[in-house]
């Protein structure tokens, strides 16, 4: 049975103005990010759509019947495996996919550097990205007006050891991989922007910012990507 867009319920709450491409849904988070930063790089032709959270765009019946965790980013790609169209969530399992379709060296192909790759993507989706998430909500948001300052401490520690674990691997190295810049990069640096940025969680002080001068270095080489300094505002808030 061949399928269209329009059998997508997302698609009836944002219409695709250009069917053929994909239909990225999102919202310029560390997470929603990754994959606007990653069809940028891998020029892979897009339509962004802003999926509000001060309307709660993620939790309508349009977007859940399609993406039922209703969280961002999600894609709908219409020329997915077998030509027939294709709906995905989960950041790490978008990025995958992408590079997979095109072919990108933002995967590497060969096994033991694919691998580990894939290794601190993991990192990031299991460690990084929920623990600074947590300094987030304990330093800025709901959490920072609760007395008891334990769970924000616990979130501010192993944050500090997960950026640790970075500082480490970038001495000597430009990327998370060496020489070569991957999803893994894609990934992470914008968690470890969003956590030191003035407009992020402000919270360099907290962990100690200073005192990773490894992490500093790649992440102003990160920001300077072209591909970066685009996707970093897709799509844009309005």
């Amino acid at each position: 049975m061949t399928h269209t867009l329009a059998d997508f319920s997302v698609t009836r709450k944002w219409p695709a103005q250009h069917p053929e491409r994909i239909q990225l849904y999102s919202l310029p988070t560390p997470n929603g990010v990754k994959v606007s930063i990653a069809l940028e790089e891998m020029q892979l032709p897009y339509e962004a759509h802003l999926v509000s959270f001060q309307t709660e765009d993620q939790l309508t019946p349009e977007f859940v019947g399609t993406f039922p965790n209703n969280k961002i980013p999600a894609i709908l790609d219409p020329q997915g495996p077998g030509g027939q169209p294709l709906a995905l969530f989960e950041s790490g399992a978008i990025l995958i996919y992408l590079a997979e379709k095109s072919g990108s060296p933002l995967l590497p192909a060969a096994p033991a550097a694919r691998y580990e790759t894939l290794q601190w993507l993991m990192f990031q989706m299991g460690g990084v990205g929920p623990m600074f998430g947590q300094v987030g909500f304990f330093h800025k948001y709901g959490g920072k007006d609760f007395e008891d300052k334990r769970p924000r401490d616990r979130y501010i520690n192993e944050s500090r050891r997960l950026l640790g674990v970075l500082e480490q691997r970038m001495q000597g190295r430009a990327w998370i991989m060496g020489e070569q810049f991957t999803l893994a990069d894609i990934a992470i640096w914008p968690w470890v922007r969003n956590m030191v940025d003035e407009n992020g969680y402000n919270a360099g002080e907290l962990v100690g910012w200073q005192n990773f001068p490894q992490l500093q270095r790649v992440l102003a080489a990160f920001v300077a990507r072209p591909s970066v300094q685009k996707g970093l505002n897709i799509p844009p808030r309005g």
